[in-house]
């Protein structure tokens, strides 16, 4: 308390010790104890309430004793039981959580992870994923500017997520323990297979495969890769001490339509204690023609080539660019991409109305757009001479088909004249423009319909910009070349407007997400967010049925699921207002990731160690791991003075304890016949 409010309290009691004397003694003709008891109820009353006047502040100091934390993580992937490692780690981690020494140094906190992080201390290992980047990031983001120790029991083999090593804070030491026997053996395996998604009928496509061998001496392996009861492709490879990896490169016919399934397998005459990862599983779906795709522009800009490019990732889609006097049969494309067209487009638009094609229009600081408003009438477009940068904003009502917004609000603007583009017919738009922070309600990029042909617009040119700046932020072109896939597959396709829209993989693997999502229009083909659908899936070899709802999420519905098992299914969904359905299949690879290994990565796991100035033990040297903690002097218990400050007023008992004074006063007077 500070001296002001010492001498405001010295002066309560003077000014309550005066009026009681006054009251009760002053000329009080009997001085009696009573008189006394009455004085003194008096002055506790007045004095409680200039107390409460003055409201002194009451600080209170309090001492804890704060534990460094101490966290252990346990791998509860599946991988642990493949190796013959659960048992193992349970005792472990029970070692760990009830060493009483650690309980008094540590306040120790138990997690367990696989696809997910989170605390608990039961582990079922059944996990599917073994993402190790997922314990750096959660511990970091709930204990931000804390030193403490982690304990990591785990086998070390990564199957998602960034690379572990590098994700960890190097000042809080990581202390791995490693389960598995770390003895290398024998063992052939299938590392990796790339094939793409895609192929087309009567065409070869080609099959990567890198193959991988554990053991001490020269062996040969034969490797296979068959569909059925068919042998499409056979090699003999060596491998010695020396020589631990192959590559192999195979071309497979493409001879059925459809999802076809596929089988790659490595073998020797050699045992093997895991023969699992000496298979993988793997389909392509062959389609029976491909779109192709005209760019036509009289001018060389990057934008064609980052058109083309991000076009052509999708291996249905071929491009051909072209000048607009050079281009002959329109009919033999299934798209025109029309790049800032003038009079010398007057051949292509001429031929095209008769031809019928869906066109894509990009326009720029070179088109002509007068000439552009009379060969279209969805945008009428009034502009001057001056040049001007558009940004893009993302329309989250947007239903033509599902796009997600891949950051367009912070790619750099397109380059256009400066003017108006008003919206004249059936259009719907996808990005409206901005100039700076200004919003114009003007459309950046729009589809159109009319009359059962489609147009797409994008209105500014330096598109091949954002594909560079989706790749900065994403380390790929893969976002942004599936929002140029998207915009082709709308155009290409020349189908009347569903009502019911769902989209699928024709396979999954097992153990990865299965989602599939679906879009329901009314009759004015608008979203309907007040839709009612449900899912219907088969499992074609056990004839079991389940049912799910399909969850709402922004301008589509989904469902996901996870957890089936491998084989096929035969699927139907339905809206349950107008009882619109739609039916499709799939097929789950039998694949799991988590059986592919036969040993711990120690020397990954020993190399977290390092960088975190941590060490890494087996599980059977425990002991030695709980001595160094409690040895360790960079973990101390902080002693941590706590002061609470009150003020008088919050005190409610003191409010009470006036009250009854005052009342026993009265009581006291009433009853000696004082009143």
């Amino acid at each position: 308390m500070t001296l002001n409010t010492t001498l405001l309290i010295v002066l309560s009691l003077l000014v309550a010790g005066i009026l009681s004397f006054f009251q009760y003694y002053y000329k009080a003709e009997n001085k009696s104890k009573l008189i006394l008891f009455l004085a003194f109820l008096r002055f506790i009353s007045i004095f409680g309430v200039l107390l409460l006047l003055i409201n002194p502040i009451i600080t209170k100091n309090s001492t804890e004793i704060v534990k460094p934390l101490l966290s252990v993580v346990v791998d509860n992937s599946s991988s642990i039981v493949a190796l013959n490692a659960d048992k193992t780690s349970v005792e472990v981690y029970q070692t760990l959580v009830n060493d009483k020494r650690l309980q008094e140094k540590f306040d120790v906190q138990s997690y367990r992870f696989d696809s997910e992080f989170q605390e608990s201390d039961k582990f079922d290992f059944k996990g599917t994923q073994t993402n190790l980047d997922l314990i750096a990031t959660n511990l970091k983001k709930n204990n931000r500017n804390k030193i403490f120790p982690t304990v990591i029991i785990t086998d070390g083999n990564q199957t998602s997520g960034n690379d572990y090593v590098y994700s960890f804070d190097t000042s809080n030491k990581v202390f791995p323990i490693v389960l598995g026997d770390t003895t290398k053996v024998f063992d052939l395996k299938i590392n990796q297979l790339n094939v793409n998604k895609y192929a087309f009928y009567k065409n070869k496509f080609p099959v990567e495969v890198f193959l991988q061998y554990s053991g001490g001496k020269n062996i040969s392996a034969d490797f296979t890769i068959s569909q059925g009861n068919s042998v499409l492709a056979k090699e003999k490879i060596e491998f010695t001490p020396s020589k631990k990896t192959a590559v192999i490169n195979v071309l497979l016919p493409a001879n059925k339509v459809g999802s076809q399934v596929f089988k790659a397998t490595i073998s020797s005459m050699e045992m093997e204690i895991n023969t699992y990862n000496n298979t993988k599983n793997f389909a392509i779906e062959v389609m029976d023609q491909k779109t192709n795709i005209a760019i036509i522009s009289s001018l060389n800009h990057p934008d064609v080539g980052s058109l083309k490019r991000a076009i052509e990732s999708n291996a249905q889609r071929k491009v051909t660019v072209f000048k607009p006097q050079d281009i002959k049969q329109l009919r033999d494309y299934d798209v025109l991409i029309i790049y800032q067209p003038t009079a010398e487009f007057k051949q292509v638009f001429e031929e095209n109305k008769s031809a019928g094609i869906n066109t894509f229009i990009i326009t720029g600081t070179n088109t002509d757009f007068s000439y552009l408003n009379q060969q279209q009438n969805s945008l009428e477009f009034k502009m001057s001479n001056q040049k001007e940068d558009y940004l893009a904003a993302f329309n989250p009502q947007f239903n033509l088909f599902a796009l997600d917004n891949i950051d367009f609000e912070n790619f750099p603007p397109l380059e256009n004249k400066y003017g108006t583009a008003a919206v004249t017919g059936n259009v719907s738009v996808l990005l409206y423009s901005k100039i700076r922070n200004l919003e114009t309600n003007l459309p950046l990029m729009a589809f159109g319909e009319t009359q059962g042909r489609r147009t797409a617009f994008l209105l500014g040119e330096n598109i091949w910009k954002w594909r560079l700046q989706s790749h900065v932020e994403n380390q790929s072109f893969e976002k942004f070349d599936i929002f140029i896939d998207k915009t082709i597959q709308f155009l290409a396709s020349n189908n009347s407007k569903k009502s019911l829209v769902v989209n699928h993989e024709s396979f999954y693997n097992s153990g990865e997400a299965i989602e599939i999502s679906a879009q329901y229009f009314n009759k004015n083909y608008e979203f309907d967010e007040k839709a009612r659908l449900s899912i219907s899936l088969v499992n074609t070899e056990t004839k079991e049925v389940k049912n799910y709802e399909l969850l709402k999420s922004e301008n589509f519905y989904k469902v996901n699921l996870d957890g089936l098992i491998a084989g096929n299914y035969k699927f139907s969904v339905k809206e349950l207002n107008s009882m619109t359905s739609y039916s499709g299949r799939f097929e789950i690879l039998d694949f799991d990731i988590e059986k592919q290994f036969v040993n711990p990565d120690f020397e990954k796991l020993k190399q977290l160690a390092t960088q975190t100035s941590g060490k890494g033990y087996l599980s059977n040297q425990v002991d030695s791991l709980i001595k160094s903690l409690l040895d360790d002097e960079d973990y101390k218990a902080i002693e941590k003075n706590n002061s609470t400050r009150t003020p008088l007023i919050d005190w409610s008992w003191l409010c009470l304890f006036i009250g009854l004074t005052l009342a026993a006063e009265w009581f006291v007077r009433k009853y000696n016949g004082l009143l």
